[in-house]
């Protein structure tokens, strides 16, 4: 499932939708890296792409969270938490296996795409209103 970046993930904080959107693009290259024929060793790469972009992401939306006194930083951080362990989860999953499978893409669809997406929606919708306030 790829992920589009449209209106509906906009923020409206430049740095969290420019961040977004290259987290998106490295979502899609995840799951395009699962399709059928492609080796394990270029899902694997991809998956450590997107971890460390995660990381970088993360820091820097808990940072303006911080600083500009986001009353709820605490659950926000543990959303990004259980992301994180997803993927972690992700890259033990893909290196117990010849390559991707099906269930790797299921999971990948649902643990990383589906949930990217509604935490958008939610949570960080929340931090850009009370940021741009």
């Amino acid at each position: 499932m790829s992920i589009v970046f449209d209106k509906s993930l906009v923020t409206g904080s430049e740095m969290i939708d420019t961040q977004h959107q290259e987290l998106i693009d490295r979502i899609n290259k995840l799951v395009d890296s699962c399709a059928k024929g492609k080796e394990k060793n270029v899902a694997v790469q991809t998956l450590d792409f997107l971890m460390d972009y995660t990381v970088f992401h993360f820091s820097a939306e808990e940072k303006l969270q911080e600083e500009s006194g986001y009353p709820d930083v605490k659950s926000h951080k543990e959303q990004h938490a259980q992301f994180a362990k997803a993927i972690e989860e992700l890259r033990e999953m893909l290196e117990e296996e010849e390559g991707p499978t099906d269930a790797f893409v299921a999971a990948v669809n649902k643990n990383i795409s589906e949930w990217f997406v509604n935490h958008i929606q939610v949570w960080d919708k929340k931090v850009a209103q009370y940021v741009n306030k």
